[in-house]
């Protein structure tokens, strides 16, 4: 059976956890991307992704559903994941403000606007996992999974954290993130750091459904 390994690591009743929880990833490039695959390998099946960009040549060497090239990302992935829900638009300030995040236990924020991401942080911090910059990167040792306050080496972390505390804020949320050193000036990836990105983000979504959802 398709699921029988993820049963018998999870156990019947946090697997059912896993089935019944509702999960939003805002952006599926090469981090969302695998983050979707994980969760939905996973057994979650309530997953909603949000993008509005088509495939282009350059994410071939780090996103799922990119050998599509011209094609909306959210469309390819729907064929591929049969049952989620996808949304193609842009996230901008005025729609994170007037999006319903209610009905999601998890939010997984692996967008690229940096204001975005913190009015996104400022409305669901506590049921919510970011991503922080995975680009610029080769070596997965460096990458970690901990409170946004304590991320460090990390220009894109650093930058969220002082926006936030600029406008007073100060309550915790979960980032994943790299503290290596910058190895290009350009936007160079390798998907080895990306997709490293999306499992850990995936394993701490599974943590927290787990932990914190009813049975």
């Amino acid at each position: 059976m398709r699921d029988q390994r993820c049963k018998t690591l999870f156990g019947e009743d946090n697997f059912a956890k896993l089935q019944n929880a509702r999960i939003l990833i805002l952006g599926v490039g090469g981090v969302g991307s695998y983050a979707l695959d994980c969760l939905y390998r996973s057994g979650v099946r309530d997953v909603t992704i949000v993008d509005y960009d088509i495939y282009d040549e350059t994410n071939r060497n780090r996103q799922i559903g990119s050998d599509a090239v011209g094609m909306l990302k959210t469309e390819t992935l729907a064929r591929l994941y049969p049952g989620i829900t996808a949304i193609n638009q842009k996230m901008d300030i005025a729609w994170v403000e007037t999006f319903d995040f209610d009905p999601y236990d998890v939010v997984i924020d692996a967008a690229d606007t940096t204001r975005v991401k913190i009015e996104v942080a400022r409305k669901v911090y506590s049921k919510l996992i970011m991503s922080l910059g995975s680009a610029k990167r080769y070596d997965t040792s460096k990458i970690e999974a901990s409170s946004i306050w304590k991320s460090h080496g990390n220009a894109l972390g650093r930058k969220i954290k002082n926006e936030l505390k600029k406008a007073k804020f100060d309550r915790n949320f979960t980032v994943v993130f790299s503290h290596e050193e910058d190895k290009c000036r350009e936007k160079g990836s390798c998907v080895a750091v990306t997709g490293t990105f999306g499992l850990t983000v995936c394993s701490e979504a599974i943590k927290k459904i787990l932990n914190y959802m009813p049975s």
